[in-house]
Parts: C-alpha cells; sequence; structure tokens
C-alpha cells in the first residue's frame, strides 16, 4: 500500500526538480539578453532537459518569462504592501505600493514590457496568465485599501480609482516614449497622474 504514495512523491518531486530548473535557466537568460534574443531551445539546453519536457511546463517562451516574472512581481508587491501599512498618507501609501512594482518591471525593460504585453493580450484562462491577473487583481485590492483611507472616497470609487491607477502604470511602464525613463522619473509621472484623480 505505502508504494503508491512514494512513487507518487518521487515523480513529483522529479516534477518540481525539473520545474526548478527550468525556472533558474530562463530567470539566468532572460536577465542576460532579454526575453527577445533567448530561444526556447536554448532553455531546455541550460535547464539540462529536452525541448518537448520544456513544453510541458510552458508552451510558449511568453509563458515561461510569465512563469520568471509572476514570483518577482508577487515580492514586489508583498514589499509595497509592507510599506504602505507604514505610511499615513494616502497618495504616499499608493505610491509605496506602485514603486516596487515599478522597479521590477524596470530591471529588464524589455522583459518588463513584454510581460505587460502577455499578461493583457494572452489567454486569461491559461494558469500562467490566470497568476499574474491575479497579482493585478491584489494590486489593486491594496490600493483600494489604501485609497479608502480617505473618508470621503466611497468603497465602490475606491475600486474603480484602483483600477484606474492601475490602467496608469501599467501603461506609463508599456509605452515607448517612457523607455529611457529613470524609475524615480516613472514615479513621479505615475504621481503626478493619481494626484488629479484624487479628491481635493
Amino acid at each position: 500500500m505505502s508504494v503508491a504514495p512514494q512513487s507518487v512523491g518521487r515523480r513529483e518531486r522529479n516534477k518540481q526538480d525539473k520545474l526548478d530548473r527550468i525556472v533558474a535557466a530562463a530567470t539566468e537568460l532572460f536577465a542576460e539578453r532579454g526575453v527577445d534574443e533567448v530561444t526556447t531551445q536554448q532553455i531546455a539546453d541550460k535547464a539540462d532537459i529536452g525541448t518537448g519536457t520544456l513544453f510541458l511546463y510552458a508552451k510558449t517562451k511568453g509563458e515561461l518569462l510569465l512563469l520568471v516574472q509572476n514570483a518577482k512581481y508577487t515580492e514586489a508587491l508583498e514589499e509595497g504592501l509592507a510599506d504602505a501599512e507604514t505610511i499615513p498618507g494616502v497618495l504616499d501609501a499608493v505610491l509605496a505600493i506602485v514603486r516596487p512594482i515599478v522597479v521590477c518591471n524596470r530591471t529588464q525593460i524589455d522583459n518588463g514590457r513584454t510581460y505587460l504585453r502577455e499578461m493583457v493580450f494572452g489567454d486569461p484562462e491559461e494558469p500562467r496568465h490566470s497568476a499574474a491577473l491575479a497579482i493585478v487583481a491584489q494590486a489593486e485590492e491594496a490600493i483600494a485599501a489604501a485609497l479608502r483611507r480617505d473618508e470621503r472616497v466611497t468603497a465602490g470609487d475606491a475600486a474603480t480609482l484602483a483600477h484606474i491607477v492601475s490602467a496608469v502604470m501599467f501603461l506609463s511602464l508599456a509605452t515607448s516614449v517612457n523607455i529611457a525613463l529613470s524609475v524615480e522619473e516613472l514615479v513621479q509621472d505615475i504621481r503626478r497622474q493619481i494626484e488629479v484623480l484624487l479628491p481635493r
């Protein structure tokens, strides 16, 4: 009876080991060269697996990027949430949530822009895309909570404003005219746009 669980456990461990190797290989290659300059064959070779095996874990290079970046965006959001808790002002709390996401996106600009494109235009039913959209939803919930600190902002308005803030942030990060901007310049640009939205 105990043979079956050990077999399943070993299989699951092997699958996790392959996934970890894929993520490590993709992370390193994407960071070094950018997503557009890396092939799936190079990732498979670095992970020491066959290309067919790689496609069992991610069907496209875009899904591989989501696999890598989702973990980074989750960490950025957690950092922003922790920072926002210590900041009393509404606008500054919102920016505390936004800033680590901007930093994460700008670590490798082409990867960041491709990640946003994959997230927005990918299949929302595919697990990696779904996870990316869940991160956006969590960020919007956090931003809405910060906005609700202002008693003039209703729960419904906070949710709508948070969605707008999210759109402002992602458009600012994705647009070609902002490629040369630093993190601080981007955050200040986003700040100016959010300021217009808030009650005065």
